[in-house]
């Protein structure tokens, strides 16, 4: 991903997501942890991206922080794209497993995760008292 698709995706990103902040797409992700995100598209526009990293633990997880792709582009595998390519990656730096973490509210990502074979998991105060939270990961094998 280039500076240039990024100052991009944080000027179309409360378009795609339906109001999502544009301040989950902070600059930390793309300047310090930069490394693993991803855009699909063509010469012409970008259909999609992925903000992703590796958590710097004894057992690294690959981590999804941000994903989105254009409304105009769903369901035509831009998403499912995007993660198989970030499993791959994260699994060649020797993670088994990959996570990322939604609002209890936000149906259609749950979903997507579970059809590309993610678990999703709630928990109560994961983001604070009365703030919970859907975890969503996935064993890689």
């Amino acid at each position: 991903m280039s500076k240039r698709d990024y100052d991009h995706i944080v000027t179309v990103i409360d378009t795609w997501a339906g109001g999502m902040s544009r301040d989950l797409g902070h600059p930390l992700f793309f300047h310090e942890l930069g490394e693993l995100n991803r855009v699909i598209g063509d010469e012409d526009a970008i259909f999609g991206f992925l903000f992703g990293f590796v958590t710097p633990r004894a057992r690294p997880e690959g981590y999804v922080h941000l994903v989105g792709v254009h409304p105009d582009h769903r369901r035509g595998g831009h998403g499912r794209a995007l993660y198989e390519e970030f499993e791959r990656e994260v699994r060649a730096r020797g993670c088994e497993n990959v996570k990322a973490i939604t609002t209890v509210a936000n149906q259609a990502s749950i979903d997507f995760h579970r059809s590309i074979g993610w678990n999703a998991e709630e928990i109560a105060d994961y983001a604070g008292p009365g703030r919970p939270r859907v975890v969503l990961s996935k064993r890689l094998g």
